[in-house]
């Protein structure tokens, strides 16, 4: 199985990442069949490996931005609306709220201040608190790429006219919510670092909180579990390994689409385009390009 990730979300590292690797797949016994686990042979051609699912390639939404300062606003301002939205949606507390815990863990990932999440938090209840409407837009890239937006938008005309003028402009088109949503799963994924636990240990954590599959790498170990069991799973590791360096529900593709590089330029363009909107959170697709095109567009 290849590892994968959101190629979209609204934290940022400033560059297109190769994270694909011959990491190791664990599925929990009596859901799935468990894959053999393997060690990774880097020795062994594999032509597999010289295309890499495109929602592997990016862990968030501000990829190929650099680090300036108004970019960095930018961010903040998007971290701090989800929490604010997370935080009166729910409770305050970030322990009896999945949502705010994940949004505040990603605000941390950014070095985002503890004044400043304080802040957002405390803005949920107060009167001057803006109304913002949760949105997903689905419709379909370049090459027929399936592609989910999700935003957080105080004016939905505005929101629905800016991203349909993007598709539009991108050689693709939006559609109507459902149109491409059953192409993906909903699923909660929590990621630890690799250093924190061996792959077998973090797969009998992993198994005993009621996860439904691992997957571990050089680059970390990545959980994934039902939304339903998504807030017990990560508490339950949370408690074992410490607070997870992510922690949120994705959308997960059944299968990715490959593209060529010419398909994949316009595709990358069209999602740093929507990463620049205020209103979008988080951008996801199912495609694969070739790592040329990767070095190509995060020089």
């Amino acid at each position: 199985m290849k590892s994968w990730l959101t190629i979209a979300s609204y934290s940022g590292s400033g560059h297109y990442q190769h994270t694909e690797n011959p990491g190791k797949s664990l599925i929990l016994a009596g859901r799935r069949p468990i894959t053999p686990r393997f060690p990774s042979d880097t020795s062994r051609t594999n032509p597999e490996r010289d295309r890499m699912a495109g929602h592997s390639q990016f862990k968030n939404i501000m990829h190929r931005k650099g680090r300036q300062d108004a970019q960095k606003s930018k961010l903040f301002s998007k971290l701090a609306r989800e929490i604010t939205v997370a935080a009166k949606m729910g409770q305050p507390d970030p322990g009896m709220n999945a949502r705010l815990r994940a949004a505040i863990i990603s605000a941390r990932q950014e070095n985002m201040s503890k004044d400043s999440i304080e802040r957002a938090v405390k803005k949920a209840s107060g009167t001057e608190s803006e109304n913002y409407d949760e949105i997903r837009y689905e419709g379909y890239g370049p090459g027929g790429v399936a592609v989910i937006v999700e935003a957080l938008t105080d004016n939905r005309n505005r929101a629905a006219s800016d991203i349909r003028s993007y598709f539009t402009k991108s050689g693709g088109n939006l559609g109507e919510t459902g149109s491409v949503a059953f192409m993906f799963d909903r699923t909660g994924i929590i990621e630890y670092d690799a250093k924190v636990a061996s792959d077998d240990a973090m797969l009998d954590a992993a198994i005993e909180a009621g996860a439904d599959d691992v997957s571990s790498s050089e680059n970390g170990h990545e959980i994934y579990a039902s939304p339903e069991t998504f807030r017990e799973v990560a508490k339950a590791l949370e408690a074992k390994f410490g607070e997870a360096r992510k922690a949120a529900l994705t959308w997960k593709p059944h299968n990715t689409v490959p593209v060529d590089d010419e398909t994949g330029e316009k595709l990358l363009k069209l999602i740093d385009l929507l990463n620049e909107h205020d209103d979008v959170q988080n951008v996801y697709a199912n495609f694969e390009v070739s790592d040329a095109l990767v070095a190509k567009m995060g020089g």
